[in-house]
């Protein structure tokens, strides 16, 4: 039965893969381009300041097509599947790490500017675009070497430090973020690239950098690890959930397999079987129970049922209205009044529910079969090669009213008859319309067969490989002789 709380709504779709698959390729013949001008750049004039400058753009801009290549990459691909250990929740954050680690060298985007600071003469320029990132009037000038630290957050500046020393001192190129404190006091991200300049002894004479302002890409990439490790939490507890949801289920439901005849001994016994068939979506577990009872004074109780809602909520409430069936079916208590009390108790529970559910009494001496409904599709009952539903008692879905009353209906059932108790999810997929047609179809092969389990494979092979909306369960019971 699905939530009373389900709407019609159009499913989101991801981005169709030949569109992804498009851009992807527009992105690689770009770099492809892009890594040609870089390589003409080298080869116009090593030594030319404004060459240097325009390569370095041109590592940028490579780097950051690699990563945009990599990123529509991923969103073809879809979120990766996860490895064992990270199906247990033990290295959430290690996987995230993994997969949205530091982005390489280059991976940038905002504004970028150039600086070069000249060790022979102690001259320093830099570009007007940045004196924009730092925030700085060009009439302030630029900051030297000695004073660039100064505007680092304390804990990046041994980093700038380090960089520059191994720059300077090793002819190591520049590659290292650090974050700076503007004067309007609005922090910000940079990315240094740079290299020492040689002079014609091979010392260095000066040091040149591109710093790039790379806040709103830190920002962004920090949403990224952030929804990934939301959905990969999202993921872990919807798998616990499910996992406890069937245990649930499976520790509620009758242990019984294949048939059972109810009473044990005697004549005008019901051959039982059942079965429990999923949804399209093995996630969605619901809270759809049958069970069959023998009561102590030879009589047996046939049952089906159907809560709202999917998960360990379902199954838990399907839990508690099973337990609360068997004990009041135990003590004696007619159909209608049974349904009476279990819509009380759905009614007054902490996490109010929906539900439908067949309470059915079969008495093999006088072969009376009473039975109460809650908004639940009637038994069918096959005779003769022929089916139809029982007309159904008058009954309201559980907890849906307060003080109802539940009427029983009977009829004598004889031997050889065959009575199909599901719920609705049978009848409702995706290529049939809701309503028992299609199981009354069956009549012949039910006359056909000798055993409640040979009519339940039947059922099976009819209806388990549809595409269902829910779960659903069915019982079937066959009269002796």
């Amino acid at each position: 039965m699905p939530s009373h709380l389900s709407a019609d709504r159009p499913t989101p779709q991801p981005p169709e893969r030949y569109a992804v698959d498009a851009l992807i390729n527009r992105t690689r013949r770009l770099r492809g381009d892009v890594d040609a001008v870089r390589r003409d750049a080298v080869l116009i004039d090593e030594e030319d300041p404004e060459m240097r400058w325009q390569r370095a753009l041109c590592d940028l801009a490579v780097h950051h097509l690699d990563d945009l290549g990599t990123q529509l990459g991923q969103l073809r691909e879809g979120l990766a599947p996860e490895t064992s250990e990270q199906a247990t929740g033990t290295s959430t954050q290690d996987a995230a790490e993994d997969t949205f680690d530091e982005p390489r060298p280059g991976s940038l985007i905002g504004r970028v500017g150039s600086a070069e600071w000249n060790l022979l003469t102690d001259e320093v320029t830099w570009s007007e675009e940045l004196f924009q990132i730092f925030g700085r009037s060009p009439d302030a000038g630029p900051l030297s070497l000695d004073d660039l630290p100064s505007v680092l957050l304390p804990e990046d500046q041994p980093l700038l430090t380090a960089l520059v020393t191994d720059c300077l001192v090793d002819g190591k190129p520049i590659d290292g973020e650090f974050r700076i404190l503007r004067t309007d006091g609005r922090m910000r991200t940079l990315h240094m690239m740079g290299e020492p300049v040689l002079d014609a002894d091979g010392c260095t004479a000066s040091m040149w950098a591109v710093l790039r302002d790379v806040s709103e890409l830190r920002r962004s990439q920090q949403v990224v690890r952030t929804t990934h490790d939301s959905l990969r939490r999202r993921q872990h507890m919807a798998r616990t959930e499910h996992r406890m949801a069937v245990e649930l289920q499976e520790a509620v439901l009758p242990p019984w397999r294949g048939s059972l005849r109810l009473p044990s001994q005697g004549a005008g016994a019901l051959d039982i079987a059942a079965h429990y068939l999923p949804s399209e979506s093995s996630s969605l577990i619901g809270g759809d129970w049958y069970d069959a009872l023998e009561l102590p004074d030879g009589r047996t109780v046939l049952t089906v049922g159907d809560l709202t809602g999917h998960g360990i909520q379902a199954t838990s409430a399907m839990a508690m209205l099973l337990g609360a069936l068997r004990g009041m079916a135990v003590a004696g208590i007619e159909p209608g009044a049974l349904m009476g009390h279990l819509n009380q108790l759905l009614e007054s529970s902490a996490q109010p529910a929906l539900g439908s559910a067949v309470c059915c009494r079969f008495d093999p001496a006088t072969g009376t079969f009473a039975w109460s409904q809650a908004g639940h599709p009637a038994p069918l009952l096959f005779r003769n090669g022929e089916g139809r539903p029982l007309p159904p008692p008058d009954g309201v879905l559980l907890g849906a009213a307060s003080g109802v009353a539940y009427e029983q209906d009977e009829v004598h059932l004889l031997p050889g008859d065959v009575l199909i108790l599901h719920t609705d999810g049978l009848n409702r997929h995706s290529n049939r319309g809701a309503g028992p047609e299609a199981l009354l179809a069956l009549a012949p092969h039910f006359a056909q067969a000798r055993t409640a389990q040979e009519c339940v494979g039947t059922v099976v092979a009819e209806f388990g490989g549809t595409a269902r909306l829910d779960d659903a369960c069915v019982l079937i019971a066959r009269v002796g002789a």
